[in-house]
């Protein structure tokens, strides 16, 4: 982006002050000969610099209306929008010329974004951040991003699939084998520092799982491992559901229809606690 004459010029001086060669460009005249000079040059810099800003500008605009759009550029796309703003005139961006940095950051309410290509069209999956966890947009958030990418997105790419939609819900049945020297009973470190780490884990494994990502449960039983005081963790019954279909059982691995998936209620995550002691 270009600098401002005055940032030039600026920028200009100070070189000349530091550099002893040239100690004797010393007055503060704003009408010295030296300063006069600094500012045609800077001038001329400025000029330089927004002509290279106006070719970047037309060389990205012919790649974007050359290019075709791939899954990635609509993912892109999706997180880049504001809610609140117009996009600039027969534009798929929007000129944030007159905002600060933060207000765009605010209006920018879409976090995560997945994109499905389906027999036809696309299925577009969004959610954004409400407390420091995934969920789905408000009716408006989502009626005012179903209108913006419909603006933006390619001929012919019909239908486009957008939705926001709550967490899949997850139930687990586990036993973990605990080290009765670490953990009590229902779990809590005996020292008293971390209350519940195995559901914790359980909990925090959810939340860090990419979104649209799939849940496989040896990875997650490999993350219980990793909690100081339990020795085994073995999961009995795994289950999922969404939207209005009933639980299904699952062995293996689980890809959440919404994108992601969370325990609806504590007691979808039932755990017994055993005393082992540590196997060699």
């Amino acid at each position: 982006m270009a600098r401002t004459i005055t940032e030039i010029q600026d920028d200009i001086i100070s070189r000349i002050t530091g550099t002893t060669e040239l100690s004797s460009l010393n007055s503060t005249s704003k009408v010295a000969v030296w300063r006069l000079w600094t500012y045609i040059v800077a001038v001329s810099i400025w000029a330089l610099e927004n002509l290279f800003d106006l070719h970047k500008a037309e060389v990205t605009t012919l790649i974007n209306e050359k290019a075709p759009h791939s899954l990635r550029w609509y993912a892109n796309k999706a997180r880049a929008f504001q809610h609140g703003s117009e996009l600039a005139y027969e534009k798929d961006y929007y000129d944030n010329s007159k905002l600060t940095e933060d207000q765009v950051n605010a209006q920018q309410i879409i976090a995560y974004s997945a994109v499905v290509e389906q027999s036809k069209g696309l299925r577009l999956k969004v959610a954004r951040i409400v407390n420091g966890d995934l969920d789905a947009l408000t009716g408006q958030q989502l009626e005012s991003f179903g209108t913006y990418m419909n603006k933006i997105k390619d001929a012919g790419v019909t239908p486009l699939v957008i939705e926001s939609l709550p967490p899949d819900n997850l139930k687990l049945d586990m036993i973990v084998y605990y080290n009765p020297l670490v953990l009590d009973s229902k779990g809590n470190r005996l020292d008293g520092t971390v209350e519940d780490p195995v559901r914790n884990q359980v909990k925090n494994y959810l939340k860090n799982l990419p979104f649209n990502g799939t849940l496989v449960l040896a990875y997650l039983v490999d993350a219980l491992q990793q909690v100081d005081g339990v020795v085994i963790p073995h999961i009995v019954r795994a289950q999922a559901q969404y939207g209005t279909l009933a639980y299904a059982a699952f062995d293996v691995k689980y890809s959440p229809d919404a994108g992601y998936l969370r325990f609806q209620v504590d007691k979808d995550l039932h755990i017994d606690f055993l005393p082992q002691s540590t196997i060699k």
